[in-house]
């Protein structure tokens, strides 16, 4: 990385610090678990010194960081506005979305389908936890009803549905890879026909 690349090249050298002062290292004992020299470590930090991909390699390493997360840009806006569903009277936050997996809060208004089969059955595996109200996790002829801080997690191959019991309620799911295809493909018009 070169000083031309202005600001990633601090953004990269902030984050640096702020990640060994986030572990309470001095300089010293990170150059120590990075290989480097003390001083060679200071410069990097305070731009005295070029940026070299090996040595960010093993800083990242030395941090448990990966090199993405270190030299990542903030591409996502900071706000966020809700995805509104009103045929099936949600609304939904992405809230983290990464390579492994998705975090979404959701709105719901609707009652789940009971017949499993206007249930989605997908590959992958999904948690959730209710944040407000009652909501209601249809898993094929099962029906679990689900408090305000309760969660549940389940195999998404399983037919499964999930709604408000009455009125309002909100709940954050979190996707695995598999499942965030799939809700991925609904979210962009491919698979409309689930309620879910």
């Amino acid at each position: 990385m070169t000083q031309g690349d202005g600001d990633l090249d601090s953004l990269v050298r902030k984050r640096l610090r702020a990640l060994r002062v986030a572990q309470g290292w001095s300089l010293e004992e990170l150059a120590s678990r990075a290989h480097l020299s003390q001083s060679s470590l200071s410069r990097i930090e305070n731009g005295q010194r070029r940026l070299a991909l090996d040595q960010l390699v093993t800083l990242a390493r030395a941090l448990d960081t990966t090199l993405d997360q270190l030299v990542e840009t903030a591409t996502d806006d900071v706000v966020t506005s809700p995805t509104i569903d009103s045929t099936h009277g949600r609304m939904r936050w992405t809230v983290k979305a990464d390579p492994g997996m998705s975090v979404v809060r959701q709105r719901l208004a609707d009652p789940p389908p009971e017949n499993p089969a206007r249930m989605r059955a997908h590959p992958g595996r999904e948690w959730l936890v209710v944040l407000s109200g009652t909501a209601v996790l249809m898993l094929g002829n099962r029906r679990y009803r689900l408090e305000t801080n309760q969660a549940a997690e389940f195999p998404t191959m399983m037919p499964h549905a999930i709604g408000a019991e009455t009125g309002l309620c909100e709940i954050l799911g979190i996707f695995d890879r598999d499942a965030r295809r799939s809700h991925q493909r609904d979210d962009d018009g491919e698979a409309q026909n689930s309620p879910e």
